[in-house]
């Protein structure tokens, strides 16, 4: 008896000082990464493309643009920032597309919603009222909605399908649209066709709101894309030129070329958070 009790006063002991004998392992900046260029595939679109395939074009883009800006200029370091700006077109072509695909569906949801309410309103249940979305709702949304009715039939379990189609939209206003199901199937209430009706005049006066400011604050991405670009386009025609080429290949000629790539990253980032509209975030995704 002794014994057990002095086992189980040092198991105690040993358990309050874990956190400081074994403190928790940061999660390595790769796998970090990799989470976010993976939730920037699902949400631009591509969640069948493995994140492996997008590093590999990052990687082909980036050395075949530094060997063609070598063969044309012979500057090392204009070939690295062309590398650096090849590795990081793929990301930003993603973003653009994320961004694009979020106009487009924003506009898609408050007929979702309405579709809903209408399927509840003639008397299906909210599973089979959300599988009726596969023939119903906007072309672009009704694939993820056709998998989860495939899903549905399959597993007959309504929450996990809740979670693959969240996953499969990876959109804020699908997540609002999810979590609002979830919790009807949860803790009932008649509620749901109320709510599901101001979710979706919020969402279309957000969307003209957004639309309305978006074409007015158009010209600040068109100008930091011209103020930012066209330096460059004038440096890489000088330096094809054989003065230029050794005018700024000369060590003060490198200073003078990453001083004015970072102050064209610095003015590119505030001019695009200058026009930008804050984003909705996600809800549990």
């Amino acid at each position: 008896m002794t014994l057990l009790i002095g086992a189980m006063l040092g198991t105690g002991i040993l358990l309050c000082a874990s956190p400081w004998l074994w403190p928790p392992r940061e999660t390595p900046r790769r796998v970090v990464r990799s989470t976010r260029l993976r939730r920037l595939l699902d949400e631009a679109g591509h969640a069948r493309t493995p994140v492996r395939a997008v590093v590999a074009c990052m990687v082909g883009i980036a050395v075949t643009v530094a060997a063609l800006a070598w063969l044309l200029t012979g500057i090392p370091v204009l070939a690295l920032l062309a590398a650096l700006a090849g590795a990081a077109a793929p990301v930003m072509f993603l973003r653009g597309r994320r961004l694009r695909l979020r106009k487009a569906r924003r506009q898609m949801w408050p007929d979702v919603c309405d579709l809903l309410v209408a399927a509840i309103r003639v008397g299906l249940s909210l599973p089979d009222a959300t599988a009726s979305l596969a023939g119903s709702a906007p072309p672009a949304v009704r694939p993820a909605f056709a998998v989860f009715a495939r899903d549905l039939q399959q597993t007959g379990r309504f929450e996990s399908s809740l979670d693959r189609l969240k996953a499969t939209l990876a959109d804020p206003i699908a997540d609002r649209i999810v979590e609002t199901l979830r919790m009807a199937r949860q803790v009932g209430g008649t509620e749901l066709t109320g709510v599901l009706r101001a979710l979706s005049s919020s969402v279309r006066a957000d969307a003209a709101l957004r639309g309305e400011v978006e074409a007015r604050q158009s010209w600040i991405r068109g100008a930091a894309v011209l103020g930012a670009g066209a330096p460059w386009v004038i440096l890489g025609l000088l330096a094809m030129r054989p003065e230029g080429r050794d005018a700024y290949g000369s060590p003060e000629g490198v200073v003078v070329i990453l001083a004015g790539a970072v102050v064209s990253v610095i003015a590119f980032r505030i001019m695009l958070r200058i026009g930008r509209l804050p984003e909705p975030e996600r809800w549990f995704g």
